[in-house]
């Protein structure tokens, strides 16, 4: 098993999702603000931290990873 591989275990036991293993994300509002990766994503194998204007327009894409972030349940 490569260190990659025990390392992706490990996360995955401990509740934590693989980074950036999907192109698109539904958030909420309780997600504000938005960054990615998510606070429920493990950080080790990611890229650093950054924040998503996604208030305006309900959609945002990380400049990162690629990874598309709609928010649905809009309060108008």
């Amino acid at each position: 098993m490569t260190d990659l591989t025990a390392q992706t275990n490990r996360a995955t036991r401990a509740g934590q999702a693989t980074p950036n293993d999907k192109n698109r994300y539904e958030v909420s509002e309780d997600d504000l603000p938005l960054h990615c990766p998510l606070p429920s994503m493990s950080l080790w194998n990611s890229h650093p931290r950054v924040y998503l204007p996604i208030e305006a327009t309900g959609e945002a894409k990380c400049p990162y990873c690629g990874a598309d972030f709609v928010l649905v349940n809009r309060k108008r």
